[in-house]
């Protein structure tokens, strides 16, 4: 079954590497207006998936991911049409010129040719896989999760009469409907049909590609993200850009999850937190140094587990860490972080330098929120994941990231001499 998918799946791809942005914008526009057109039977499917979700014990923070709404389908589609507003990255001249030997060589952007994506509870990625691979000339071969199985069947038959109704081949968007575990290992070791595979879920997940993918990987999307408070920070400010970070959508991978407080501000930040906190709902996780002075707090606190601070809560909790300074700091981000997103709220230009340099993650900030980690905020239109890894790509990946790039020479009867 899956070396069926392969093939044509390949098929398709050189069909897509042959079209011009005009045509691959007709297809996204075409896909947008089928989503919304099809609105009903998606969330039909969808409720069916969420009902089956929750009567199997699902958290309710998977369950928000899993759960589509008429507005969140709506900007799903309006995604699609961003897309098509964004450069077509493929064909650009990168670099080149004229060498001595007469050969004019220059290094051309170029589609991967077929994505594969394995992801979890997450209906969006359906479309923004599809609508990435799409106008970067790839095909596309998607494996969701069991808990979206009847939303991704409902999801990629719209986008697969949107591509016929478009005179190309349905391939060029597959997704592995059946739920047997066994053909994600299958699916690993499809390097002669697929050219790069991309895991979105847990680290269980990541661990099983790393080690048995015979296809590149790009990990990335667990986000055990950070946020420092300095000894210089506004106590106001400070706390806005927390409740943002961890209340906006606390189930996404850009969410904070453990706050550094430096010491000599604890005393007057931590009271200000629990008042914070206890309105916005959020269940302290605290160590040793800042627990006495939280549970005195209307917050709700409870002593940290040391594994907790390198696991995603995707939940309204949130550990508290006290420490000395900057470099405690960066020594835990360094030990517990997974180099996803981090940040520090600071009024001294020379912390925030050295945070920047000497955090390494895919995205740095310095006096905001973590939220910002995103392709639409970045200005990348959808994202097909956020990278961790430092190759082939780093941080949201947007158009650039699924493309390669070809040598192309021109002589005019050149020879090497």
């Amino acid at each position: 079954m899956l070396e069926q998918m392969g093939i044509a799946a390949k098929a398709a791809s050189y069909k897509l590497a042959l079209l011009s942005s005009r045509e691959k914008n007709r297809v996204l526009e075409t896909i947008a207006d089928e989503l919304e057109a099809q609105t009903e039977s998606i969330l039909s499917a969808n409720a069916q998936d969420v009902e089956q979700a929750r009567a199997n014990g699902l958290s309710e923070a998977m369950l928000d991911r899993l759960a589509l709404t008429p507005a969140r389908l709506k900007a799903i589609a309006d995604d699609v049409r961003q897309v098509c507003n964004l450069a077509d990255p493929v064909g650009q001249v990168i670099d080149g010129g004229l060498l001595d030997s007469g050969l004019r060589l220059e290094r051309r952007r170029v589609p991967l040719g077929v994505i594969g994506v394995i992801y979890e509870a997450r209906p969006n990625v359906t479309v923004d896989v599809a609508s990435l691979c799409l106008k970067t000339g790839n095909a596309a071969i998607l494996r969701g999760g069991k808990e979206t199985y009847r939303t991704n069947a409902a999801t990629v038959a719209v986008i697969q009469k949107a591509l016929e109704a478009c005179g190309l081949p349905a391939a060029a968007v597959q997704s592995i409907d059946n739920p047997d575990r066994a053909l994600v290992a299958e699916m690993l070791r499809m390097d002669k049909y697929i050219d790069m595979l991309i895991p979105r879920g847990g680290a269980g997940l990541h661990k099983l590609c790393r080690e048995q993918s015979t296809i590149p990987v790009i990990t990335g999307g667990i986000g055990v993200c950070h946020i420092y408070v300095d000894d210089t920070a506004e106590i106001a400010p400070t706390l806005k850009i927390i409740v943002n970070a961890k209340t906006q959508r606390p189930s996404t991978c850009n969410t904070v999850e453990t706050l550094l407080v430096h010491q000599d501000i604890a005393e007057r930040f931590l009271p200000a937190l629990s008042l914070q906190m206890a309105d916005s709902g959020v269940t302290l996780h605290a160590d040793d140094t800042a627990l006495g002075t939280l549970q005195a707090g209307p917050a709700n606190v409870v002593a940290v587990k040391a594994e907790e601070y390198d696991d995603e809560f995707l939940s309204l909790d949130l550990n508290v860490k006290v420490v000395t300074d900057l470099d405690d700091a960066i020594a835990h981000i360094r030990e517990h972080g997974t180099q996803h997103s981090d940040a520090i709220l600071t009024r001294t230009l020379r912390n925030a330098d050295r945070f920047v340099n000497e955090v390494d993650s895919s995205a740095v900030y310095v006096n905001a929120s973590t939220r910002f980690t995103d392709g639409g905020q970045f200005g990348l239109g959808a994202e097909v994941a956020v990278s961790t890894q430092k190759l082939h790509a780093r941080g949201p990946m947007g158009l650039e990231a699924l493309t390669t790039y070809k040598w192309v020479g021109f002589g005019d009867d050149t020879i090497r001499a």
